[in-house]
């Protein structure tokens, strides 16, 4: 709620709209919710699944029939399954500084230029004259590649269950007092600094910003919640019948505006250019002079940046329409 503090009003003029912001749990204001750490259990308050399900629901009890979801870093993610889980309830997504891995065009362009390889070769051996000794030698080889491959998947298996017992110790560390000290220490040496170096200019960092950012420490629980909200991202892995996001960016039909700062030390701008290519029709800006916090360090660019999407997407705001801030 404080990080889009300084654009609310502005965005509820131009949009001609309720502009509203909430802390979803772990973060801000919100209180910190006991989690009994049964990860069997369904409603983890720390999931991402949470996260998005709590977002829909802030529109349903706002009576909005659609809303244009606004979120910052890993609140993009949260935005972007939002819309996935109910894709006629988003009018549009404008992804600020966005903490979502966006695959490479190089890799996607290299399977492809291998895979026409792989088939004019097969035509060239389809082509070929029947040569019994190559029939021999590819089926050796085949055999060969088959052994290696189940060879392969017992490694698999091995490092799989090697994983999955780190992943147990880790999760027991993470829930014990000695984390939640070293998180306190981590926070009271480290807060400040970290807060400075999502600003271009850490200079201009107020006290007041420091203030903001630091209050909802004062909060009963917060680190217990910052460590179940870190658990949660270990292992709440997506099911195998579920493809992941960043595979499904293809998908997104509404209009998305994707705003990066020019020196993000902590979402590269390089990545959110990715992220805006992989979106059909996305709009990407790039704020000069700005760090991770666009619509704080650059809060009049970041609001004509959306002002102007905004007008593109649904020109002048005589229909209302709801948006959240996550």
């Amino acid at each position: 709620m404080f990080s889009w503090s300084r654009v609310m009003r502005p965005l509820a003029r131009i949009a001609g709209a309720k502009v509203l912001a909430f802390d979803r749990p772990a973060f801000g204001l919100t209180s910190r919710a006991r989690w009994s750490g049964d990860d069997t259990k369904p409603l983890n308050p720390y999931s991402m699944a949470f996260s998005a399900m709590a977002t829909l629901a802030f529109i349903d009890h706002l009576g909005a029939g659609k809303a244009v979801l606004v979120g910052h870093s890993a609140g993009c993610l949260v935005a972007v399954e939002a819309y996935f889980e109910a894709p006629e309830r988003v009018a549009a997504l404008v992804l600020v500084a966005p903490a979502i891995f966006a695959p490479r065009k190089g890799e996607k362009e290299n399977s492809v230029e291998e895979q026409e390889g792989a088939d004019k070769k097969d035509s060239d051996d389809n082509n070929a004259a029947p040569n019994p000794f190559a029939r021999i030698w590819r089926g050796f080889l085949g055999m060969c590649m088959w052994l290696a491959g189940l060879v392969l998947k017992l490694v698999m298996a091995i490092q799989d269950t090697v994983r999955a017992l780190s992943s147990k110790v880790l999760v027991a560390f993470l829930r014990s007092s000695l984390a939640a000290s070293l998180v306190r220490l981590i926070m009271d040496k480290f807060g400040v600094t970290g807060v400075r170096n999502a600003w271009y200019d850490p200079s201009k960092v107020t006290d007041h910003v420091i203030q903001g950012y630091t209050k909802p420490l004062r909060s009963k629980g917060w680190e217990t919640a910052l460590l179940e909200y870190t658990i949660s991202m270990i292992t709440d892995s997506t099911p195998k019948s579920r493809v992941p996001v960043s595979k499904r960016l293809s998908e997104i039909s509404c209009p998305v505006l994707v705003v990066t700062g020019d020196t993000d030390r902590l979402v590269p701008a390089s990545n959110a250019e990715r992220l805006a290519r992989a979106i059909p029709g996305a709009t990407f800006e790039v704020i000069k002079n700005c760090g991770h916090l666009p619509q704080e360090e650059r809060a009049e660019e970041f609001l004509s940046v959306v002002e102007r999407f905004l007008q593109r997407a649904f020109g002048t705001p005589d229909e209302h329409v709801f948006q959240a801030a996550v």
